[in-house]
């Protein structure tokens, strides 16, 4: 045991930012490079262009760098954080991102300006004008060289290391189309006057001199373009969940020195240091309440929408807001070990260990490229050793290559996925990429945070039980006298009595002589009768008595979980109000299509289990193991979905708050309430706009259809091809027929997309 304990300590952990991964099985060749150095354990996230590695103590980590570099790729050791400056701190990542994605996007807009008018050229016969291949090379030429540079470097690069991608079928396809196209032009009967493609679908053999395939090499190329475009678009996101956590917390702390007030950058907090908080301000860190009384809104933290009261020798958490008094804290913890901070860790630890999803198209190339490349060289070969003639054997290894480069396969994923997400987005679902729709298919189990997710995530005033006898006032009375006095406080219980109030009873009276009471409630006078609103203590501290009546119902509104306010006019105690955030009108309905969906709701919250298990039963939750998991700790909530996950199940959770943020991470598929936190929606991996249950429903419906048809595209995107193969091979290919045959696969693949148009949410639960 104490050689194991030795063997942790001096192992050492880092996070390397990566650079040069185009595909999937890139992140792969760098992992298994770095895993075969001694006591190196790496896992390469391709999402977030991210390794982390845990290495023994004593290897250099330029010895890491070295490693990526002979694996043909680049990477860097992390930034020293700087606290006060983090975007700056974080923004490499970010404008690395965002500079991918606008080269891609100029790529994309050229190559496509370019590409159209030599497609339309060569598919239409009465556009072919004299010299107009000429025409075609000029603008082809471009397209290939500069449009395509990041395939045919990726595939000198793999080239190098004895590797093929799908960049290297690309590479190799477009550039033998432009090579061919460029001999039969300048040596070859081309680049005659007058010359035509002509509409011949007959199978038979051909020297090939006549033909070209410049189309074939621009609109390959635009194609994947696209594709990468929108690929890089996307991947522009990663890590902002963790950039939105650090920005909850203050910037900057008021600290007393010497007795005086002086305003300072977070980052020269230390521990012990005392700082005053007003309200309305962020807690600057951790630390203990030394002067004074508040309450502490921590719902960014907690999710759970009642303040806390907090007040000397209480500990309050950075980030959280002061809702009432001054307070005067002294510093627990300040930088990486604050709770937020430590927080943020948990989510960029759950990131950089989700499994790493393959693309389909990558998984199906890793033997598909191989045995193309093989085929294309045996048939070059076979043709060469015969009488047919060296022509005919190039023509016959090309056409190989060109039936089977992936042009449909360009478009099977980016056009389903845009047509599905922008269909989505119609109705309020935000699916961040393919990986997200793999993912959707194996969930078996859906985790929900009951406050904000399955509850409104606001207090409201769900009750009011009035005083019996001579003197009794009636509920409009009792509430505008309740609402009257509340209506002075910040409070959001106060808020939610005031706001109730305005809605029943209509204008609110006036209130002088008012005091808020720390910690127990408020007090005022309402047209000359003393009021009270607040705790049971408030009224204990005053003499005053509750009845029997109103003491069944203050007990019974806490034994449901709910808040019991209580009113007392002129000494006398007049009447209980429940306060209790309220279960979604949705919810229910939620869940039974949930259900019908082939999964197993579990309801989680930090709340207590009575109050949980009241709104598991009202929402159709039924009682069993794992069910019901409540009083659950922020830094708890990903370990539980862990354990679920350790079990055997699929796990998809449904949060809003930033303390479902690490949750959202680690689940196999996280879905982000669009009303929570920017840091729960950036670390999920689904988005729903309208914060209604309903759409985690919508939305798992809709990525399965997606996912369907984006595999429906990648098998119909190769049988064309494939089923072709051989006619080439056999040196049996028109050219033209070779050229409808992808145009027409290409155009089966946008249709079958367009499909999800006739999506409908809330229709339909066919969990296929």
């Amino acid at each position: 045991m104490s050689t194991t304990q030795a063997d942790e300590a001096e192992q050492a952990e880092v996070d390397l930012a990566i650079q040069g991964m185009t595909c999937a099985s890139c992140a792969n060749r760098i992992e298994r490079k770095l895993n075969k150095l001694d006591g190196v354990t790496a896992s390469v996230n391709y999402a977030t262009e991210t390794a982390s590695v845990s290495y023994p103590a004593e290897l250099p980590p330029e010895r890491l760098l070295e490693t990526v570099d002979a694996a043909g790729y680049s990477a860097t050791l992390p930034q020293p954080a700087v606290p006060e400056e983090v975007d700056g701190a974080e923004g490499w990542h970010d404008t690395a991102l965002d500079g991918k994605a606008k080269s891609a996007r100029d790529r994309l807009v050229i190559s496509a300006a370019l590409s159209i008018p030599v497609i339309a050229m060569a598919m239409f016969p009465a556009l072919q004008f004299t010299y107009w291949q000429w025409i075609s090379l000029v603008l082809a030429s471009p397209v290939v060289a500069w449009g395509g540079f990041p395939f045919h470097r990726a595939a000198l690069k793999n080239l190098r290391h004895g590797a093929a991608t799908m960049d290297t079928l690309i590479s190799m396809g477009t550039l033998a189309a432009y090579a061919w196209s460029v001999y039969a032009l300048l040596w070859g009967e081309a680049g005659m006057p007058g010359m035509r493609h002509e509409f011949v679908l007959t199978i038979e053999r051909t020297g090939g001199g006549g033909a070209i395939y410049l189309e074939v090499a621009a609109g390959v190329t635009t194609f994947i373009l696209a594709g990468r475009f929108f690929e890089a678009r996307a991947k522009r996101r990663a890590g902002a969940a963790l950039r939105a956590l650090l920005e909850l917390g203050a910037k900057n702390a008021s600290v007393l020195r010497d007795g005086v007030e002086e305003r300072v950058p977070i980052a020269q907090l230390a521990v012990d240091d005392v700082f005053v908080v007003r309200p309305g301000e962020k807690i600057a860190t951790d630390g203990v309440v030394i002067e004074g009384g508040s309450a502490v809104d921590a719902s960014m933290l907690t999710g759970e929408p009642v303040p806390v009261e907090v007040g000397v020798g209480d500990a309050v958490t950075g980030g959280t807001v002061n809702a009432g008094g001054r307070l005067v804290v002294r510093a627990t913890r300040v930088g990486s070990d604050t709770q937020l901070a430590q927080l943020a860790k948990l989510v960029a630890d759950a990131q950089s260990g989700k499994a790493r999803v393959q693309r389909l198209a990558d998984r199906i190339s890793g033997v598909f490229v191989p045995i193309v490349i093989l085929l294309a060289a045996g048939t070059l070969g076979f043709w060469l050793g015969t009488a047919a003639g060296t022509e005919a054997a190039f023509t016959a290894a090309v056409a190989v290559l060109i039936i089977a480069c992936p042009c449909a396969l360009g478009l099977a994923t980016p056009t389903a996925l845009l047509v599905g997400t922008g269909r989505g987005a119609q109705f309020g679902i935000l699916i961040k990429g393919p990986e997200v729709l793999e993912s959707t298919r194996r969930v078996d189990t859906i985790v929900l945070d009951k406050t904000g997710t399955v509850t409104t995530g606001r207090m409201e005033l769900v009750d009011v039980h009035v005083a019996e006898g001579e003197r009794a006032y009636d509920v409009d009375e009792a509430l505008r006298l309740a609402g009257t006095v509340e209506d002075a406080s910040e409070h959001p219980i106060a808020r939610a009595i005031a706001q109730a109030a305005r809605d029943k009873v209509g204008g609110l009276g006036e209130v002088t002589e008012f005091r808020n009471l720390e910690g127990v409630g408020v007090r005022g006078t309402v047209a000359g009768q003393d009021v009270l609103v607040g705790s049971g203590r408030l009224l204990a501290d005053h003499d005053i008595e509750l009845p029997g009546s109103l003491l069944d119902a203050k007990q019974a509104a806490e034994s449901n979980g709910s808040t019991a306010v209580l009113v007392a006019a002129d000494g006398q105690a007049r009447a209980v109000l429940v306060i209790a955030d309220t279960v979604k009108p949705t919810s229910r309905e939620a869940v039974r299509r949930l259900r019908e969906l082939g999964l197993t709701p579990v309801l989680l919250t930090g709340d207590n289990e009575t109050v949980a298990r009241a709104v598991a039963a009202d929402v159709g939750i039924d009682e069993g193991p794992d069910t019901v998991i409540a009083e659950v700790q922020p830094r708890g909530k990903a370990e539980v979905i862990a354990r679920l996950q350790a079990e055997g199940r699929v796990v998809a959770m449904v949060g809003d708050g930033v303390n479902d943020a690490a949750a959202l991470a680690t689940a196999d598929l996280g879905l982000a309430m669009g009303t929570g936190t920017d840091v729960a929606i950036e670390a999920g991996d689904v988005t729903l706009v309208r914060g209604d249950l309903r759409a985690a429903a919508d939305a798992i419906w809709l990525s399965r259809r997606t996912l369907n048809t984006i595999k429906g595209n990648l098998f119909w995107a190769f049988a064309y091809n494939v089923a072709l193969l051989p006619v080439a091979a056999a040196g049996m290919l028109n050219p033209m027929l070779a050229g409808a045959v992808m145009a027409f696969s290409s155009v089966f693949v946008v249709s079958n997309s367009l499909r999800l148009r006739r999506f409908k949410a809330q229709v339909g639960l066919d969990t296929g």
